[in-house]
This record gives C-alpha cells, structure tokens and sequence, in this order.
C-alpha cells in the first residue's frame, strides 16, 4: 500500500518561494504518474503539475515558469519548486500518485491517481 507524506508548506510572502516534498514510501511503481494538486476552501480542487515516469511534465498555465516539478528517485521524494509565489497560490498542496497505465499525465488526472498524501498548507499573504 503506498504511502505519501507531504512537507514543506508554510507562510511567506509575494515574491518569496517554498520547496514542497513528498516521499512515497511502502510500494515501487513500474511506471508512474505523480504530481501535486492544490484545494483552496470553496473552489475546486486544482492540478498543479504532473510528472511521469518518462519524465514527462506538465503545468498548470497559471503556475508555468514559476513552479517545477522534480523527482529524486533514490531518496523517493517528488518536489514542488514554487518560486516568485502569489497570493492566489494559498491552499492545501497534496501530492498524489499511481501507476501510469495509459491515461494522460496532466494537471486533469488527479481521478486517475489512487494514492493522495494527507496535504501541506501554503499561505502566501500580500
């Protein structure tokens, strides 16, 4: 049974950044399809970015150019490099995951993904 734990949120303010980590522990995938999604009370929750096993990655536009996305695969740990950060990307940042057998891997497949950490707040204020 995976399991996913997220850290690194916290407050800061505009402009400033954070690293979010989220290492998966008790299951190896093959293949893989993992990324960050983000839920702010009251809206609908947001994909953030996606990486696949390939490598592939994808952003949301509101996040491309100041989020990144990597894996560190020998430590099990996916991060979230959030720089030059806005107000508007307060909210709840969970890290989820799954085998990547056939769906795209996008900021849309957080339906696709059967494991989900339990979140790490972020609050950037103005």
């Amino acid at each position: 049974q995976p399991r996913l734990v997220e850290s690194g949120g916290g407050s800061v303010q505009a402009g400033g950044s954070l690293r979010l980590s989220c290492v998966l522990s008790g299951y190896t995938y093959m293949g893989y399809c993992m990324g960050w999604f983000r839920q702010v009370p009251g809206k609908e929750r947001e994909g953030v970015a996606t990486l696949d096993s390939k490598g592939g990655t994808n952003y949301a536009d509101s996040v491309m150019g100041r989020f990144t996305i990597s894996r560190d695969n020998a430590e099990n740990t996916l991060y979230l490099q959030m720089d030059n950060l806005k107000p508007e990307d307060t909210g709840i940042y969970y890290c989820a995951a799954d085998e990547w057998y056939g769906f795209d891997c996008d900021v849309n497949a957080a339906g696709s993904l059967d494991a989900w950490g339990q979140g790490t707040r972020v609050n950037v204020s103005s």
